[in-house]
Parts: C-alpha cells; structure tokens; sequence
C-alpha cells in the first residue's frame, strides 16, 4: 500500500484521495475520521478498482477534517491500511464591509471589519500608511473604535487581516466620513445704520460644517428672496452674507441666519439698528497659545468715525493707541474705525476680558471680547514614588491643569492601561485627574508606571513609581529605666527603615527569665516609650520590641533584661498642711514610693513643743489627708508622720506648724466674713429700724405717724356704746404702761412692747402686743 500524507483544504474546495495496494487485494475499503465505513454520498464519492480506490471530497466543510483510513484484505483475511489526515480551514474572508461608513461628529465612531478565517486572522488597523498603535482602539470583534470621532479623523483607513501560520493575507480599505453639524459664527450680531442714506448693511455668516451647510436668511419668521432689498452672496470660506440695501427706518430688527446640513441645523441673529451712533461691528473672542502672540481686532462704525480705545477688564488698565505698555508687551495699532490690540508673549495672567469703546462726539459704544490661553498640559503632581504590598490597593494619582482638556493616559511597559482596566489595575479619571488604582498581585505589579496628559497644544509624561513595600527593620538602643517593684519604663531608637509604609505602633513583649510566654504591650501611636505595669518584684524580665506598620511586623530588637526591685519599707511620705475650721489643723499627705506593697496605714503622732507625750492618729493608707484636732490655741506643734506596709515602717517625716490666738469676734471680723450683698441688707434693715423708731416718737409725742393710723383703724371697728371711751383709755393706758386689772383682780404691768422684726430678705414684722380694741 502507498501511504498518504497530510493535506489541508478549505472551506468549499474539493479534493480526491487515490489508495494503490500491490498484490491482489479482495476488499479496498475508506473509512471516515469516526472509523465508520464511507458510503458514496453527494459530498463523498468512491470509485474503486481492483487494487485502486479513490475517495472524492466535494465542497468540504469543516466537520470533514479528520483522518481518513484506507484498508486493503487479501484472501488470506491478512489486512493492512494506511491513513491521510485532512485538515480542513476557513479562508480568510472579508464579509460585506461597507465603504464609506459614515458617523456624527463627536460621537464614538466604530469602523466595521467583519473578516473571518481559520485559525482567527491578526487584524492590523493602518491609517495614513503607518499602523494605528495607541490613538484608537482595536476592539475584540477586529472593528475599529474612535472616541469622540472628529474631522481630523475621516479618510481611508486600512483593514488587514493576516494568517501567519498559512501565510495567508488580505486586506480592505474603508472610507471614514465624519458629518459634522453646522457650527456658525457672525462677525457682528448687531449693525447701526444711517437710515434714508442709501446705505447697506451686509450680514456676514461664517459656517462649517460637513457636508457644507446650506444657507438661509430669514425675518419675522418668512425667508428672504432675492430681491432689489435683498442681495445674497456665497463665498469662500463658507462666508454667508445677506446685504439689505438703501437701508429704510423700518428695516431695523432681527435678522436669522439658518445652516443646515444632513448633521444638524443651527441659528444666529443678527440686529440692524437703524441710527448715527457709533458701533462697534468687529470683536471676537480670541484664543491663543501661551507664550504666542495675540492680535485682538475691534471694527467700529459711526457717523462722524469713532475714535476706539482698550481697557483691560481685570485691573481696569486702559492701552493708548501708539504707546506701549511698561512691559513692552501690550501694543495698539489703529485707523479708521479700526483698532488692533497686540499682545505679545501671551501669560496665563492675560486670560480674561477686554473692552473695546468707540466714542464720537454723538455717543459711544462698547464691547467686550474674551481672551482665551491654551497651554500644554502641566502636571501638579509632586509625589511621585508610591509604596504598597501584594493584595493592597493603592490610588496613584496623576493631577494635571491645562488649556484645552487633556486626554489622560496611563502606561506600563509601553502597554496602555485601558480604561476599564484588567483585573488588577483599575483608572478612574476626572477633568484634570486621573487616578490608577492598582492591586499588587505579584513582583511584575511593581515598577514604573507613566502618566501621559496629551491635548493640541502637546504632550507631557510624569513617571511614578511603585515600590514593594516592607515591614520595618528593629529597633534599637532599648534601654529600661524608673525600674520599681511593678513598673519600667522602656525607651528605644526607631528603625532606620520604616519599609516605605508609616509605622503605625511598636509592640513590646517581655516576659520573666524562664518562661515561654510573652506578654504584649503597645505603644500609644508611635512613641518610643513605654511603660510596663503589673510586675512582680525581684523578678527578672527579659523584653524585646519590633515595629508594626501596613505591611506586617518587623523584626524583634535585641532581647534587654532588667530585674525589678524587691519589696521593701515606704519611702517617708511627704505632707502639708493648712489650718481647718475653728481648732483643727489639716495635713494633706502625699504618696511617695510604696516600696511595691500598698501603704495599709498611716501612723500620724503630734504633740505641742512643751509636752513629752505623744498623741497618736492612725489614718488608712488610702486617704490622702489627717484631721488634728481639738488643738490649743497659739501654740506650736510637732508632727511625725511614718508610713507602713506589709513590710515594715518607713522612716518619719517631720513636720511643724503654729495654731495661732484666739480669734475676737468684732463687727470687723463679723463682717469681714460677709459679702457685699450682705452688708448691704444690713445697711437697709438698719435704716428701716430707725424709720419705725422715728415713727413711735411720733406716736407718743405728737400723736401722729404710721402706728397712729393703726391704731385709729382698730379703735373705729368698736361699737358705739358707752365703753367705747374706757377701751380707748385702757388702750391708751396699754401704750403708757399704766396698770391694768386682770379678771382675778390683780393688777399687772405687761410689757407693753413693739416688737419689730428685720428679716433675711429685709423685710420688717411688727407686733402690736396687747392692744384692745
């Protein structure tokens, strides 16, 4: 048998197989890729002969690819094959693409390419001969995409697909037409006119657009047709102009100048004021590059010619036509209504408004245009090195300020980073901005990473970096000091290196000489002192710290020992003293060293200079003052103070102080003690006594006054018998202290008295006692 080789045939070819077996075979049969044995079909035809058989493939489609077997018996039943293997595959086929394809002006544009092959073909984007790399993006469907499509992106580009591995390749040229809605400007919107002149006024609209705009003149909603008023002209440029002849009063209004094209439709008035006043009929807004020069035109009309002059609006600093300014940058060159402002080597500082004003002796008219400056992007961004760890975020942020807009791109590698991102790399952009979240995952996420800021006027590039972060190195020089019985203080050096991540505590651990477990104390944000508490006394310790930050921990100091001190008798205590109220003596007591047991007592002994016993107080350790008293006056007193824990009694503290003599109560010291508010009711509840006193004297030697009146007043309410008299004279005998029978029959002498009471809030109580009716 002659055995076969490996054939590969597209999709839609035909093909034959011829199988040749020597000897004399009695069977020569073809079996299909599934081992199933071919039978003549229309696709599959077989035309076999004695030891020749062949296999015929027509229009093959892909499920035909497969190996292919021939067998061949003799009599004997002995059987031997041999096998071809077809490989089928799609041509490369462009289908039904379109030319030109046609898009809006600023929307996104995506250029169709339908090509299919097998294997997939590489499709390469070229566009002006040169290969679209990084402007525009090549979509997975092979189709071409263009962001914010404008004029400066139509013409033919080039779509070619190529298989490597057949050799195979083919291309397509498709025309991008971008139809542009009408943009149109007017040098002038309002015009001033000498009517019954014959004069004209002629519009001027500037259009742009694709395809090019029509053009139409309108007023008072009907369009204008040529006429002996109106005259149309078209010319190059895209230049629209409606002139209105033998201007009439009554041609003054609202003019419209309508583009139109297949994109869109847009509108601008135009006035016509029909008088002599000068107007100003040319200013635009100019834009400039910085560090180019401006030229800001302003045409003016009027009857006599206005004379025209500039102000800047930010610092109202005016320009003098033929003078320049103190910086030799600011220029004015103007004649005939027309006046053209120079502005040389623009500055940011130059953006803004500036008037222009044409004056004549009939009036004056000014108008504003605004200065605009476009400068090449310029970044705002200092910090430049960012540090993080596999599996932590971390926001690189790229701030840029330009004129126009700049497109933000960011790079790694000469690879742009999408604005979708990849799975571990994420932009969020805004105007000005753009941030690149990224998530180390491995040693290849750290790097240099380029943030590019691209608008018309340049490009600049800004380089951070991104740099794997670690734990800090150890700390050092750890040194223990104010060891006690249950307290050290441990102070230490910071590490030379914080790993690129602030380090957010210091964990000391220490434990006792033997043991295995450490205990773990922090420090307060990331000071490099600590103190540990709850230790045992006469103990030894060893400690070691180790800086924590974002990362993780780093690594331990040097283990330090230390021993803490045994216990031990207090240190004295410290004491002072005040006087208390009346023949007390307060001692305040101050805790010195406890010798690392708690005080249980403190053992208070006193006596004066003059005695020899002691007088003995015990107050508990947890109080901070001792109460002496009774004490004697101006005498002096001797105080000595130890205090005692578990361990035994510390040395005494001496202490002396003087109780002075007996204090005098005088109206000195009485009110000395009052406050002013006191003093005044005092005062007050003074003066009322003396009225009342003064009131009484006149009751008893002129028989009138205040308690006359009372007295009057209780007398009228008796009825009108015959003891009315001798009331009032027992009454009066009452006031006079005379004698008066009580119902036994004695006689008796009351006090007969007037009791006056001053009160607190200075109001007076008075009690008539024994006043009869």
């Amino acid at each position: 048998i002659t055995f076969l080789f490996i054939f590969e045939l597209s999709v839609g070819e035909s093909k034959f197989f011829i199988c040749t077996a020597i000897g004399e075979p009695v069977r020569l049969e073809w079996y299909n890729p599934q081992g199933e044995l071919i039978m003549p079909s229309k696709r599959m035809s077989l035309h076999t002969e004695t030891s020749r058989s062949r296999l015929i493939i027509y229009n093959a489609i892909v499920q035909d690819a497969g190996i292919y077997r021939c067998e061949a018996a003799d009599a004997s039943g002995h059987t031997v094959e041999a096998s071809v293997v077809l490989e089928i595959y799609q041509r490369l086929t462009f289908r039904d693409v379109q030319s030109p394809q046609e898009f809006r002006h600023g929307e996104m544009a995506e250029v169709v390419c339908d090509v299919i092959s097998s294997p997939v073909p590489t499709v390469v984007w070229y566009y002006q001969d040169r290969e679209i790399t990084e402007e525009f993006r090549v979509l997975a469907n092979n189709n071409l995409q263009i962001q914010q499509v404008t004029k400066v992106d139509e013409g033919v580009y080039r779509c070619e697909a190529s298989v490597e591995a057949r050799g195979e390749i083919d291309f397509v040229d498709i025309a991008v037409v971008v139809n542009v809605p009408p943009v149109l400007s007017v040098f002038q919107q309002s015009f001033n006119s000498t009517a019954d002149y014959q004069e004209s006024v002629t519009f001027t609209c500037i259009t742009s657009g694709s395809p090019d705009p029509m053009v139409t003149w309108h007023r008072k909603g009907q369009q204008l047709e040529p006429s002996e008023q109106y005259m149309f002209n078209r010319m190059e440029g895209g230049r629209s102009m409606l002139t209105i002849r033998n201007i009439r009063q009554a041609d003054g209004g609202t003019y419209t100048c309508r583009a139109t094209n297949k994109a869109g439709l847009e509108e601008r008035e135009l006035f016509l004021k029909v008088f002599v006043q000068p107007h100003i009929i040319q200013l635009k807004n100019v834009t400039a590059v910085e560090g180019s020069a401006a030229m800001i035109s302003c045409v003016a009309e009027g009857e006599p010619l206005p004379d025209i002059s500039w102000r800047r609006a930010s610092d109202g600093q005016a320009f003098v036509d033929g003078v320049k300014s103190q910086d030799g940058r600011f220029e004015v060159r103007g004649r005939h209504g027309k006046s053209v402002l120079t502005i040389s080597g623009v500055k940011l500082s130059d953006l803004g408004r500036f008037d222009c004003e044409a004056l004549s002796r009939i009036g004056g008219h000014q108008k504003s245009m605004f200065l605009d400056i476009e400068y090449i992007p310029k970044f705002l961004t200092n910090y430049t090195i960012y540090y993080s760890w596999e599996e932590n975020p971390v926001n690189i942020s790229c701030y840029v300020m330009s004129n126009p807009p700049a497109t933000m791109l960011w790079r790694r590698e000469r690879f742009t980073i999408s604005a979708e991102g990849t799975f571990n790399t994420r932009v969020h952009s805004a105007e000005g901005k753009s941030v690149l979240e990224v998530t180390p995952m491995s040693d290849r996420d750290f790097g240099r990473y380029n943030c590019t800021a691209r608008n018309n006027i340049g490009v600049r590039y800004q380089e951070f970096i991104l740099a794997q972060a670690d734990v800090p190195s150890n700390p050092y020089s750890v040194r223990l000091s104010a060891v006690s019985q249950r307290l050290a203080t441990v102070t230490f050096m910071k590490p030379d290196s914080h790993g690129g991540v602030p380090i957010s505590y210091y964990l000391v651990q220490y434990k006792e000489v033997g043991s295995l477990d450490w205990r773990d104390a922090k420090s307060h944000s990331v000071q490099t002192t600590v103190v540990l508490t709850g230790l045992e006394p006469n103990t030894t310790y060893e400690v070691r710290i180790a800086a924590v930050n974002g990362k993780g921990q780093g690594e331990f100091s040097r283990t330090e020992s230390f021993q803490t001190l045994p216990i031990r008798e207090p240190s004295p205590p410290a004491v002072h003293g005040q006087r208390g109220m009346g023949k007390a003596y307060r001692l305040g007591l101050i805790k010195q060293d406890d010798g690392g047991m708690p005080i249980v007592e403190y053992i208070v002994k006193y006596k004066t200079d003059k005695e020899e016993q002691w007088m003995t107080k015990l107050v508990p350790g947890a109080n901070d003052f001792a109460m002496l008293q009774p004490l004697q006056w101006n005498t002096r007193y001797e105080v000595e103070i130890t205090a005692r824990n578990v361990k035994g009694l510390s040395e005494p503290t001496f202490y002396q102080f003087f109780m002075p003599q007996k204090p005098d109560i005088t109206a000195e010291s009485l009110f000395s003690g009052l406050g002013l508010g006191a003093v005044v009711g005092l005062g007050l509840g003074a003066l009322l006594l003396l009225l009342v006193l003064v009131d009484i004297s006149c009751f008893f030697l002129r028989h009138c006054g205040l308690l006359m009146c009372i007295t009057r007043t209780l007398c009228s309410k008796k009825t009108t018998t015959s003891g009315k008299g001798k009331d009032m004279e027992e009454g009066k005998a009452a006031y006079l202290k005379l004698p008066l029978k009580e119902e036994n029959g004695k006689e008796s002498l009351k006090p007969d008295t007037i009791e006056i009471k001053v009160h607190s809030d200075n109001s007076i109580h008075t009690k008539l006692d024994d006043i009869k009716e």
